[in-house]
């Protein structure tokens, strides 16, 4: 369902999206408002769940996690959906997931400290997860893209 928001909406989310961090004057002096309208707006988004949180991205590398894996999960049952994502989420390695259609019943996204850890990761506790037919991974190698939905100027 689409939230109704304006331009100047989209201009605060254009500005917010690129610098998290970036003071609220600022923001009203870049779009010609108050910072009291600014505040008003951001916490008005996230009352719509346009803005669905805020966070610092952290390296996982300077964290010792020199793998990105991408795991293709696929389900005896599609019924156990469920138990299968609750199964997953108790594996704090599991960033993301995402529910498909296609050759894959759920998509996860890992990081893992090396290939032995990945290992682990996949026959020790992924696999082993009641449910879990098969699985197919895919290591990334590098990442260059990353960034938020764009938001548009006119619709």
């Amino acid at each position: 369902m689409e939230k109704t928001i304006d331009e100047l909406d989209r201009s605060i989310l254009r500005i917010i999206t690129k610098n998290a961090r970036i003071p609220f004057k600022d923001v009203a002096d870049e779009c010609g408002v108050s910072r009291a309208a600014v505040h008003q707006r951001v916490q008005r988004l996230i009352e719509l769940g346009v803005i669905t949180g805020s966070s610092y991205n952290v390296n996982p590398k300077c964290l010792g996690y020199q793998m990105c894996a991408y795991v293709g999960i696929i389900l005896e049952k599609g019924s156990m959906y469920k138990d299968v994502i609750e199964a997953l989420d108790n594996i704090p390695e599991i960033i993301e997931s995402q529910y498909t259609l296609g050759a894959y019943s759920i998509l996860v996204k890992l990081y893992a400290r090396n290939d032995e850890h990945l290992m682990r990761l996949l026959n020790g506790q992924i696999q082993s997860i009641p449910g879990v037919a098969s699985t197919e991974t895919l290591v990334s190698l590098d990442q260059r893209i990353k960034r938020q939905i764009p938001i548009e100027l006119n619709r």
